[in-house]
């Protein structure tokens, strides 16, 4: 009968691979994780990489939404108290205009919508958390500056027009700002020039030009509500984008701890036989080292 003169080492390379295979499971026990390295799994190991980034993407984005959501929340509060403020100028305004007011009483209109322009300034100017919010992609610049050099007075914009954007995990671009120059003197709809011309026309006794002027501020008023109606809808898909990637987030939490967790029963039942395997292949070699070879005895 032929023998294999290679058994033993066979055997031996055997009890070295049942040895290691012995260490993984234990440690697998010990650690309560499916896998301890690439090598263990890579197809699972390349999974939880993925997991894991899809787990940081989500969680880096609802951080930034929540501060960016809260900002132009903001936004929006300033934005309704300049629409308070612009209601009150068409009633002063409209009233001043019932052509029965003498020079005292239009001299008093004009300095009730100096109140507000005043006013409706300052709320242009609002800043949050250090930053103006209406200056563009300037806001570390006041965007709205009153020159009472000029008749009638003038605001100059310093901000710029840029739009930014956030990109959510889903790929949708939101808007995430406001210009002030689209909201407070935008062409046609100037809120703020509007003002300065009824404050003008007001002082100097002019009714022609401040019903003209009246009915512009209808125009500017429809300007801010459309840019604010903008960022309400800007403001939902940015909270339905957040709950969207916070479900995502619970959701690839889960996989990943399903795909790392160990399978205790399963772990421990392959243990237990490679144990009985290990036992056999030394009782086995230590056989054939003292007797030479099983089949001496044949």
């Amino acid at each position: 009968m032929n023998v294999n003169p290679n058994y033993i080492q066979q055997l031996t390379a055997a009890l070295s691979r049942s040895t290691e295979q012995q260490q993984m499971l234990a440690s697998q026990l010990s650690s309560g994780l499916r896998f301890n390295g690439l090598g263990d799994d890579p197809v699972a190991a390349a999974q939880n990489v993925q997991f894991s980034a899809q787990i940081l993407a989500d969680s880096t984005f609802t951080q930034t939404a929540a501060t960016t959501t809260a900002r132009m929340q903001v936004v929006d509060s300033t934005l309704g108290s300049v629409v308070d403020q612009i209601n009150q100028a068409i009633s002063v305004a409209t009233a001043g205009n019932n052509g029965t007011n003498n020079a005292s009483d239009q001299s008093s209109v004009a300095a009730e919508l100096t109140s507000i322009r005043d006013e409706i300034l300052g709320l242009a100017n609002t800043t949050y958390s250090g930053n103006y919010l209406f200056s563009g992609s300037q806001s570390t610049e006041a965007p709205f500056q009153l020159d009472t050099s000029t008749s009638p007075a003038n605001v100059v914009y310093s901000g710029d027009d840029i739009v930014n954007y956030l990109s959510t995990p889903g790929g949708q671009s939101i808007a995430t700002n406001l210009p002030g120059q689209q909201i407070f003197t935008a062409a046609g709809a100037d809120l703020l020039g509007t003002l300065n011309g009824l404050i003008q026309g007001f002082s100097t006794g002019n009714i022609a030009t401040t019903t003209a002027l009246t009915s512009q501020l209808s125009a500017a008023l429809s300007q801010v509500s459309t840019q604010r109606a903008s960022l309400d809808g800007a403001i939902n898909r940015f909270q339905s984008a957040s709950s969207y990637a916070s479900q995502e987030r619970t959701q690839m939490m889960g996989n990943q701890t399903n795909l790392l967790q160990a399978d205790f029963p399963t772990l421990a039942t392959k243990l237990s036989a490679n144990e009985t395997q290990q036992s056999a292949l030394e009782s086995v070699i230590v056989a054939m080292e003292k007797q030479g070879t099983l089949f001496d005895r044949m």
